[in-house]
């Protein structure tokens, strides 16, 4: 399994990059994703559009740098799993989000260990108030292969991970009203508070 964090977003609410925003505790917000994903002990890489490539190599420079794969025609967090799954095709996929600073290494934990226990899945997801939660999730390498498969045939009507979770077998995780803080996704610097 690779952990991976998904950076490249257009940022264009928030104005700037998201991912280089500074927490509270004064590390870059990808940082503090990366740190949260390693505490599983398992490998993790940045994903970024072209633009910023640059950038992070230089900020992360001990952390594997994904680039979205334009081949792909697709947009959104959808292009970004699945150019991680061309560069790591036989590797079940821990995704994270960039933008969801409050996110606690107790639920990805949580979620891990479900994993762990069944291999029955093709992916694992939140939900929030029965809405999936696809970006704090995981998927199977098998999965991913077929939603890559049918994108190729022309047969995802949408590009969106909801349309990629509808496809997969999945093993929903409902969260509890106290972790719903931690799946706070800030746009915008009005989302801030807490962050």
């Amino acid at each position: 399994m690779v952990g991976i964090i998904l950076c490249g977003g257009q940022s264009f609410r928030m104005g700037s990059d998201k991912g280089l925003l500074v927490s509270g505790e004064g590390q870059l917000w990808a940082q503090t994703a990366i740190n949260k994903m390693a505490a599983l002990q398992i490998p993790v890489s940045l994903v970024v559009n072209r633009l910023q490539y640059a950038g992070y190599t230089e900020a992360f420079a001990g952390t594997p740098v994904i680039t979205d794969n334009e081949n792909l025609a697709i947009h959104g967090p959808l292009l970004g799993v699945l150019s991680a799954h061309v560069q790591y095709p036989v590797q079940n996929l821990f995704v994270l989000a960039c933008d969801m600073p409050l996110m606690e290494t107790s639920v990805l934990t949580e979620l891990y260990n479900k994993y762990l226990e069944s291999d029955a899945y093709d992916a694992l997801v939140f939900t929030n108030e029965e809405e999936p939660e696809p970006l704090c999730a995981i998927y199977c390498a098998e999965g991913l292969s077929a939603i890559a498969e049918m994108h190729k045939k022309g047969l995802l009507k949408r590009h969106s991970m909801k349309s990629m979770i509808e496809n997969l077998n999945v093993c929903f995780v409902p969260i509890t009203s106290e972790q719903k803080k931690y799946f706070t996704n800030v746009n915008a610097h009005a989302d801030l508070n807490g962050a």
